[in-house]
C-alpha cells in the first residue's frame, strides 16, 4: 500500500480519487461514516466570488476547472449545478469596495460582470429593491456535498482503494528512524509509507498523534432549510459583507446570509461563524439573524416556513489558508485540511495536489503558501 488517507469527508475522498487515478494503492479510514463530519453539514458551495486574489483564489480556480471535469464523469446524484453567484451591495460605499475587490479578482482570472441596480432583478426577480448594484460571478457553482464525497470514494474504490469506516485511528505508527509506517485502529493496522491527514476540524488531533503541531480549531456555523418552493432564488446570492466575515478571525458570532435554491425545492440559508469549541447547542440568536438577513434580501421568504436547521464545525487555521502537502517535521505525513468553509469547493484541487506530492510529481500549483510547518507553537503563521 502506498498511502493511508485518514478522513472520509469530501477532501479525503478527493485525495483518494486522484491518488487512485495516479496508480497509487490507498486505504481510507474514518472513525464515522462517509461525510459524517464537516462535509455533511455543508451547503456545497463552490465559490470563487468570496476569495481575494492570492493563493486561495488560485486553488479555487483550479478546483473550479476540476469540478467541471468531475461533473462529466460522476453520476448526476452529485447535483453539480453551475448556477453562478450574485454579490450585492446595499449602498454606493459598499459597491465601490466590491468593485475594487472584483477588479483584483478579474486580473487573477475570475470572470466578473458588474450589474447595475436596475438590472439586478433581471437576474433575481424576487430580490429586494433599492440595492446599489452588484457583481455576477458565472464560475460559482453548487454540489450536494455528502453525495459528492460518496461518489468520489466510489470512484476511488473502482480504482482499487479500500475504505474502512467506523474505525478511529488510535496511533500513528513509525519506524525507529521516525518515518511513518502507517496507522492503528481498534480493528487493524494499515501499513504504508505515507499518511494523509484529511480529518477536517480534528486535524490537530491527528497531527499530535503523529508528533507534530497544526493549530486547527472548530468554527461553528448554522444553516436554515425552508419548505420546498418554486425556484424563487436562481443564483447563489449574498451581500458584500459576507466577504469580510469569511476573512475575519473573530471568535464572536458573525452572520451574513447566503441564499440559494436547490434542485429539490428547499432554499438554503447560511452562514454564521463563531468559535465556541465543539459546543453543539442550538443558537437561537444565530438562527434569528440568518432568517432576518435572508428576508431582507428576498422579502418573498419572510412568510416561508423553515422546516429544519443544521450546523457543523469548519476547520479554521489562523491565516485562513489550508495546510496542503508534506510535513517535513514528520517524514511521510501529508496534510489536506484547514479549509474552513471552503473545503467542498477546494477539495478537487487539494486532492490533485496531494496525489502529486504522494507520487513525487510536480504540483499544479506552488505549495509553499500552504506548507503545514508555517505555524509556530503559538499557532501564528511564520
Amino acid at each position: 500500500m502506498d498511502a493511508v488517507i485518514v478522513g472520509a469527508g469530501v477532501v479525503g475522498a478527493a485525495c483518494a480519487h486522484y491518488a487512485s487515478r495516479a496508480g497509487l494503492v490507498v486505504a481510507v479510514v474514518d472513525r464515522g461514516s462517509v461525510a459524517g463530519g464537516t462535509t455533511g453539514a455543508g451547503e456545497g458551495n463552490l465559490l470563487v466570488s468570496d476569495k481575494e486574489a492570492g493563493p486561495e483564489l488560485d486553488l479555487a480556480l483550479l478546483s473550479t476547472r476540476l469540478w467541471r471535469e468531475l461533473a462529466e464523469v460522476l453520476p448526476p446524484e452529485t447535483e453539480y449545478e453551475p448556477k453562478g453567484g450574485l454579490v450585492v451591495a446595499p449602498d454606493e460605499t459598499a459597491l465601490t469596495a466590491l468593485r475594487r475587490f472584483a477588479e483584483a479578482q478579474s486580473e487573477a482570472g475570475v470572470e466578473t460582470h458588474e450589474v447595475p441596480s436596475h438590472a439586478l432583478r433581471d437576474l433575481e426577480p424576487h430580490l429586494t429593491p433599492g440595492l446599489a448594484g452588484g457583481f455576477h460571478y458565472p464560475q460559482d457553482a453548487q454540489v450536494q456535498p455528502a453525495r459528492a464525497a460518496a461518489q468520489l470514494l466510489a470512484s476511488a474504490r473502482r480504482s482499487g482503494a479500500v475504505v474502512h469506516l467506523g474505525e478511529q485511528v488510535t496511533a500513528v505508527l513509525t519506524h525507529p528512524d521516525g518515518t511513518l509506517r502507517g496507522v492503528r485502529t481498534p480493528h487493524r493496522e494499515l501499513h504504508a509509507p505515507a499518511v494523509v491527514n484529511a480529518t477536517g476540524t480534528w486535524a490537530g488531533d491527528l497531527a499530535r498523534l503523529a508528533g507534530t503541531h497544526l493549530p486547527v480549531h472548530p468554527r461553528r456555523g448554522f444553516v436554515l432549510v425552508t419548505e420546498p418552493l418554486p425556484r424563487v432564488v436562481r443564483h447563489k446570492v449574498y451581500a458584500a459583507d459576507y466577504i469580510s466575515d469569511v476573512a475575519s478571525g473573530s471568535a464572536a458570532l458573525q452572520s451574513s446570509a447566503v441564499v440559494e435554491g436547490t434542485p429539490a425545492g428547499p432554499v438554503l440559508v447560511g452562514a454564521t461563524r463563531e468559535r465556541v469549541g465543539y459546543d453543539r447547542s442550538l443558537s437561537a440568536e444565530a438562527l434569528r439573524r440568518l432568517a432576518r438577513q435572508a428576508a431582507a434580501l428576498f422579502p418573498v421568504l419572510a412568510g416561508v416556513r423553515v422546516i429544519r436547521t443544521y450546523h457543523g464545525f469548519r476547520p479554521y487555521l489562523p491565516d485562513h489558508l489550508p495546510a496542503i502537502g508534506p510535513d517535513p517535521r514528520v517524514p511521510g505525513l501529508f496534510h489536506a485540511c484547514g479549509h474552513e468553509g471552503a473545503g467542498i469547493g477546494l477539495a478537487p484541487a487539494t486532492g490533485l495536489l496531494v496525489a502529486a506530492a504522494l507520487a513525487g510529481d510536480s504540483p499544479a500549483l506552488d505549495l509553499r503558501p500552504f506548507r503545514p510547518e508555517r505555524f509556530d507553537q503559538a499557532g501564528a503563521a511564520q
